[in-house]
C-alpha cells in the first residue's frame, strides 16, 4: 500500500511539474531542503543568503520540505533538480530502480539524536519500553535510523510502530504530550528540548564517536543529491552548485555561530536564538571540510539499510554509482574561498 500511495504522489507531482515547465521555459534550478532551519542543512541557506549561487552565475531557488521522503518524490518526478538531504536515499532509491547520486557531502555525521522524555527510566529503546517511535515521516532517514537503532536494542518490528511527527515544534509537542515514547530529531530542536529539561538523550549521532558506536562506522548523511541523468546533462551547473556549497562550508567553519545566525532569516531563530547559536557553535566542526565521501561511508550506510530492509540486497547495489566526486577540486587543492 505504501508503494502504491507513493506512486500516486509521484504521478501527481510529475503532472504539476510538467505544467510548470510548459509555462516557464527559463525555470530556475530548484533545490529542495528536507527541513530549511535544520542545522545539518544550513549550508544550503548560507549559499543562498551569501549570494554564492548568484556569484557563480546560477539562478537557484532553495525551497523547503519537512521530510526527505517527500523531497525525493519531488526529485523523481522532476519537479526539483536537487535535494539537500541524507545520502542514504541514494542507496534506497537505487534498490527501487532509480539512478540518484550525491554530488557533495555536507556533514561528517548525521546530526540526529534519539530522545525520550526527561523522567523516563532506561538506557535504550527496549529498556524504556518504547512502542511509539517518532520520526519525521515514513520513508525518511529518521525512519531508517530509528528502525536500525530499535533492531540493535533488541526490538522486532512487531514490537513498535513509527509515528510521523515532523520536526521542530511539532516534534517537541509530541514528545512532551506523550504521543511518542521516543523520537529522532536534530538541532536546534534537540538543544531546545535539553535546555528546557524536557528530554534526555538515548543515542547521540552528533559526534564521530557517537556515530561510529551506534552505526558501526562513518555514516555520511547531509548531502546534495540529484538524478544522474540531470547531472550528466548539466555538468557546468552541477559544478557551480558544488562550488557554491564548498564556499558555504568554508563560511560555516570559519565564522562563529553568532555571526552566522545574524545572517539568517529572522524566522529561523525566532523565540530560540540562544539555543540555535549554542547548537550551531557545537556542531560547526562537523561540517565537511572538503565535501568528500568518507572511505567506508557507503558500505556502512548499505549495511544499515540491509539490516532493516530485505529489499536492499548488497549484490544489486553499485555503491560507486550512488555518489560522485568529479565536481570537487582535486585532492590537495584548497576549496574555493567564501567571504
Amino acid at each position: 500500500m505504501r508503494t502504491f500511495m507513493r506512486s500516486l504522489r509521484i504521478a501527481a507531482v510529475l503532472w504539476l511539474a510538467l505544467g510548470a515547465a510548459w509555462c516557464r521555459a527559463d525555470s530556475p534550478i530548484v533545490l529542495m531542503v528536507g527541513g530549511m532551519n535544520k542545522i545539518i542543512y544550513l549550508p544550503a541557506i548560507v549559499a543562498q543568503r551569501q549570494g554564492y549561487f548568484r556569484k557563480l552565475g546560477l539562478h537557484v531557488e532553495v525551497v523547503s520540505e519537512p521530510a526527505g521522503s517527500n523531497a525525493e518524490d519531488e526529485l523523481i518526478a522532476g519537479a526539483v533538480q536537487g535535494v539537500v538531504g541524507f545520502y542514504d536515499h541514494c542507496i534506497d532509491l537505487q534498490s527501487k530502480g532509480y539512478a540518484i547520486e550525491s554530488v557533495i557531502q555536507l556533514t561528517r555525521v548525521p546530526g540526529e539524536v534519539e530522545l525520550t522524555q526527561a523522567g523516563r527510566a532506561g538506557a535504550d529503546l527496549r529498556a524504556i519500553g518504547a512502542r511509539r517511535l517518532g520520526v519525521t515521516d515514513i520513508g525518511s532517514s529518521t525512519d531508517f535510523l530509528s528502525r536500525y537503532l530499535a533492531l540493535r536494542a533488541g526490538l522486532q518490528p512487531s514490537q513498535y510502530r513509527l509515528v510521523p511527527v515532523d520536526a521542530g515544534d511539532r516534534f517537541m509537542e509530541a514528545l512532551r504530550a506523550g504521543h511518542i515514547d521516543a523520537g529522532m530529531t536534530t538541532d536546534p530542536t534537540v538543544t531546545r528540548l535539553l535546555d528546557a529539561q524536557g528530554a534526555r538523550i538515548l543515542v547521540d549521532l552528533r559526534s564521530v564517536r557517537g556515530m561510529r558506536s551506534a552505526l558501526g562506522g562513518d555514516y555520511p548523511a547531509s548531502s546534495v543529491y540529484m538524478q544522474r541523468a540531470w547531472v550528466d546533462a548539466h555538468p557546468s551547473q552541477v559544478r557551480g552548485i558544488v562550488q557554491a556549497f564548498l564556499m558555504a562550508l568554508r563560511y560555516l567553519r570559519s565564522h562563529d555561530a553568532a555571526t552566522v545566525v545574524a545572517s539568517l532569516p529572522p524566522a529561523f531563530v525566532e523565540g530560540h536564538r540562544a539555543a540555535y547559536v549554542k547548537a550551531l557553535q557545537a556542531f560547526r566542526p562537523e561540517y565537511s571540510p572538503d565535501g568528500r565521501m568518507p572511505a567506508d561511508g557507503p558500505t556502512t550506510v548499505l549495511a544499515v539499510l540491509q539490516a532493516i530492509n530485505p529489499d536492499v540486497r548488497g549484490g544489486d547495489i553499485d555503491l560507486s554509482r550512488t555518489y560522485t566526486e568529479k565536481f570537487l577540486p582535486r585532492r590537495g587543492l584548497a576549496p574555493p574561498a567564501g567571504r
